[in-house]
């Protein structure tokens, strides 16, 4: 008997959800069918896919081999289906992983001359610094540092290179003066950055005479929101550190200081990543090609 390609589609959103009700959210259908399906589905395979919880879904090991098994197959099939539909004018919904601090891509102008470019695109934006598979997750892409991206994927740059920069606002300056090299940090309030709430905070990262060394530094606020740093920085709450973009405009401006400039040097930036594929979605071609219009500006 051959199966329902329907149910296929149906467990790839339980797998992705861990949960019946966002699944059935995400699907348009009842709690009750998506229960259902399952069950007409593991009745075909003969055995559990998935082991049920009041409130979550966990895949089995025969589940997990399916996802597996399923998750490039239905990205060919929807590629080809786009391609069908219509080659020559990129439609449907890109979805995107981005890093928190990619400020190039994040600002907007990249992306809103990319929406206007390209009306009959969706673009679903999922800020993240977790280091997660972006095909197994269900994304067309991510933008993240070069530094840490599979080797297995094609990566576009976004921007130039970056430099990352210490900065604190005139007021902190002014109660509690300024380091003169990197290991005096330990003498000042610090406010710093961490990815995910399991993983040791970033350590800030300097080169002296031509050796890279960093500093764990002691930091009294610590957040994986980029934002909430340069807030904090500029009430004053101490000295922070993030690529040298995200400070640009309010050092214009007077309201934060660079510190440590000699110790800071240029790396390779941001890039647009994705799986290598026979053939790439009309949608995620677009993107490719805007931002490397864009650069070339």
């Amino acid at each position: 008997m051959t199966v329902d390609l329907n149910l296929l589609s149906l467990f790839q959103a339980v797998a992705e959800e861990a949960n019946f009700r966002a699944a059935a959210d995400r699907l348009g259908v009842t709690r009750s069918a998506v229960s259902q399906g399952m069950r007409r589905l593991e009745d075909h395979v003969g055995m559990a896919l998935v082991t049920r919880t009041t409130r979550s879904v966990r895949l089995t090991e025969a589940g997990e081999r399916l996802r597996t098994a399923l998750s490039q197959p239905m990205s060919d099939i929807a590629t080809a289906l786009e391609r069908v539909a219509d080659e020559d004018a990129p439609r449907g919904l890109l979805k995107l992983a981005v890093t928190s601090i990619a400020e190039e891509f994040l600002s907007g102008p990249l992306l809103a001359a990319f929406v206007a470019a390209y009306p009959d695109i969706t673009v679903d934006v999922t800020v993240t610094d977790e280091e997660s598979d972006i095909v197994e997750m269900g994304f067309d892409a991510g933008i993240r540092l070069g530094e840490v991206i599979e080797q297995d994927m094609i990566a576009v740059p976004v921007g130039g290179q970056q430099r990352e920069a210490v900065v604190a606002a005139p007021s902190y300056l002014a109660a509690h003066g300024a380091p003169a090299h990197p290991r005096d940090l330990v003498h000042h309030r610090c406010i710093g950055w961490r990815r995910a709430p399991n993983v040791a905070p970033h350590r800030w990262e300097f080169e002296e005479n031509g050796t890279a060394f960093d500093v764990a530094v002691e930091a009294q606020i610590t957040t994986n929101d980029l934002r909430l740093m340069l807030r904090t920085a500029l009430a004053g709450a101490g000295l922070t550190f993030a690529p040298r973009e995200t400070f640009q405009p309010h050092v214009d401006k007077g309201e934060l200081v660079w510190l440590l400039e000699d110790f800071l040097t240029p790396f390779p930036g941001f890039y647009l990543y994705y799986p290598q594929r026979r053939n790439m979605a009309p949608k995620l071609r677009a993107l490719v090609d805007h931002i490397r219009r864009w650069r070339a500006r």
